[in-house]
């Protein structure tokens, strides 16, 4: 299978404008290839520091400049976090996911507890993610030192899009942060949202930058606006399911050795849809939402989903540090 990293916006704009059965077929058939024997991974998340970020991005209830009932809260610490991810390995999870609502990270003791808190993940034998904004060489340096797997920052929209959606970061502050992660030897986790108001040509400019990465990124998570109120996409209607079948699809066809995650937006997805969006391509989700036990019956629904359509978890063996 050849890996490429040239597609052009003209064939990328095709792909998605493909007849969906015949987009499916060929989607379907390089996941098989890539990922024999359908293999989901699950991921869990947990937000480390809520609200009170800087940054303005137009979808986000975290923002100052948004009038959403979030409101910052103080850091949780390093041991309630173990706890929940403790809570995660058990319920199924492979990969935890901790996020921090910061337009970059911050030295001192927030960022030795982010270290503490990456140690103490990979210990319990996860994955481990950390989405907390930009970074420095010598901090992406030093948590690659602590054990992080991954590190995610997404690049939202396309290039041409981006300064609707967002003004306090440029889409170069982003590409130099995914060029900092890669430097560091940490895996890079980077997608994008649809339903934000961009047009098909945005949709696939995003995606052209993301398969121009090379290597590609290890992850792509492909999001659906959540449009909360008090933010300023709040009246942006729900995108069609199929929309975002497309965009697993062809993530899938441009990155065939990426996972492609299936992150926001799933909660609004019936059985059917989410189904559809696993035939494509998606080859990982969010998992369980926010109580981690078995017993959530969040994780209860995503089993029952998985086994549905068919699909395997990821074996525990691939989850050794």
């Amino acid at each position: 299978m050849i890996t490429r990293h040239d597609w052009t916006q003209l064939e990328i704009e095709t792909l998605l404008a493909t007849p969906l059965m015949d987009l499916l077929w060929q989607a379907q058939q390089i996941h098989r290839a890539a990922n024999p024997g359908y293999h989901v991974q699950l991921a869990s998340l947990l937000s480390v520091r809520t609200g009170g970020c800087e940054e303005d991005c137009a979808y986000c209830p975290q923002s100052l400049h948004s009038s959403s009932a979030i409101d910052g809260h103080p850091d949780l610490e390093v041991e309630p976090v173990l706890a929940r991810a403790r809570a995660a390995r058990d319920a199924g999870a492979h990969r935890f996911c901790m996020g921090w609502a910061w337009r970059d990270i911050r030295d001192g003791a927030p960022f030795e507890a982010m270290l503490a808190m990456v140690r103490g993940v990979r210990e319990l034998g996860l994955e481990a993610c950390v989405t907390a904004g930009m970074l420095s060489g010598s901090q992406a340096a030093r948590l690659a030192q602590a054990g992080l797997t991954a590190y995610n920052h997404n690049l939202d929209t396309s290039p041409e899009h981006y300064d609707r959606i967002i003004s306090t970061r440029t889409y170069e502050d982003r590409l130099q942060t995914l060029e900092r992660v890669r430097a560091a030897g940490i895996q890079v986790c980077c997608g994008g949202i649809i339903g934000l108001g961009e047009s098909g040509a945005d949709r696939a400019s995003l995606l052209r930058v993301l398969a121009s990465l090379d290597p590609h990124p290890e992850s792509v998570p492909i999001n659906a606006l959540v449009a909360v109120a008090g933010t300023p996409l709040e009246d942006r209607p729900a995108i069609d399911p199929l929309e975002l079948v497309r965009m697993v699809a062809t993530a899938r066809i441009l990155m065939p050795h990426s996972r492609v995650r299936l992150s926001a937006g799933r909660e609004q997805l019936n059985r059917e849809a989410q189904i559809l969006c696993l035939l494509a391509g998606a080859d990982s989700i969010f998992y369980g939402d926010t109580l981690l036990t078995t017993s959530n019956p969040a994780v209860e629904a995503d089993r029952a989903l998985l086994a549905a359509a068919g699909v395997r978890v990821e074996p525990a063996a691939a989850l050794a540090p």
